[in-house]
């Protein structure tokens, strides 16, 4: 049986008379069946590595999470600790969770019910590494102290509001092969999309039995496009619900939350994945709203917003189209 933490958020409000209006929105909170803590981890994608967890469709997992370098940086570290960084074991992914009858072609959907930041968090100029490598060939970092924060001071005048999400969260690819974290694929990953916050509901294509899903390389805070290579790279533990979609078919990762309905795609140009994305969208439309092929291209054009995710992970991009469900009657 699923238990659940109520927490009531005090809204406070104006009448047309000026008076103090108060109302009160439930926020539920499942708690946790299952427990993974950050030493449970892989940094490769492939239906070869075992899972650490086998759940059902419905539980709810608390999953602790490393910082993207998984350990080599701390809070003291200083650029000079950048010549000595490895990239062999960047993206600790906690994981793999195997969900119990899922069968390719089916569907995962991913809820975040709740994500908390780690006490610190990092960003840094890689040498060789992000959209602008060639200008920017020095290395450089910034540490930063996160705890109980909501926004941290980048420079004077300048802070920077924490907005935590998991850069990468996805299923296994079918193969054998241990393929990079780096870059996204079908199967999610490497998305590096901002808008993937606290109550969105993630939808994941399933390649192979199980689904075998693992989440990891949070961000603390980070801007559509990613562009020197590294956002607030920060520890995070989240909240996560995985229910399984049966005969739910999509190609690529795809998301909502209140406001907005979200479609995915990677592309090794910024054309490639723009098309899909729209091609994606139109697809939904056709599929959950009823409309014709030409109806659904013609409200892409009117409503959808095509966003670049991310660009650093050259020559991979990612890009996204949303609708507003205020459009969608949602």
């Amino acid at each position: 049986m699923k238990k659940y933490i109520c927490i009531l958020v005090v809204i406070y409000g104006c009448t047309t008379a000026g008076e103090v209006q108060n109302e009160v929105e439930t926020k539920i909170i499942p708690e946790a069946n299952h427990v993974l803590s950050s030493s449970q981890t892989h940094n490769k994608w492939s239906k070869s590595i075992e899972p650490v967890l086998k759940i059902n469709s419905g539980d709810v997992v608390e999953i602790s999470t490393q910082e993207a370098t998984d350990g080599q940086l701390t809070l003291d570290s200083d650029t000079s600790d950048l010549m000595s960084l490895s990239f062999d074991p960047i993206h600790p992914l906690t994981g793999p969770i195997y969900i119990n009858d899922a069968q390719p072609g089916d569907v995962i959907a991913v809820t975040l019910h709740k994500i908390e930041i780690g006490e610190w968090g990092w960003t840094a100029i890689l040498p060789g590494f992000g959209f602008l490598a060639d200008e920017f060939t020095e290395p450089y970092l910034k540490t930063f102290e996160l705890s109980g924060k909501n926004n941290v001071r980048f420079a004077d005048g300048i802070n920077i509001p924490l907005k935590p999400f998991p850069g990468v969260l996805g299923v296994a690819p079918n193969t054998d092969s241990l393929l990079s974290t780096i870059p996204p694929r079908a199967n999610g990953g490497n998305m590096d999309d901002p808008n993937i916050v606290e109550g969105t509901t993630v939808y994941l294509p399933v390649f192979v039995e199980g689904a075998l899903f693992s989440i990891g390389d949070a961000h603390a805070a980070q801007g559509l496009g990613e562009v020197c290579g590294t956002a607030i790279e920060a520890p995070m533990k989240f909240l996560v619900e995985i229910n399984l979609l049966k005969g739910s078919s999509i190609q690529e990762p795809q998301y909502e939350n209140d406001d907005v309905y979200a479609v995915t795609a990677y592309g090794t140009t910024i054309d490639e994945a723009a098309k899909k994305a729209t091609r994606y969208m139109i697809a939904y439309l056709v599929k959950e709203h009823g409309l014709s092929s030409n109806d659904a291209y013609m409200l892409c054009s009117l409503a959808g917003d095509l966003k670049i995710a991310e660009v650093v992970d050259v020559p991979h991009m990612l890009v996204t189209m949303s609708i507003n469900k205020e459009v969608l009657n949602r």
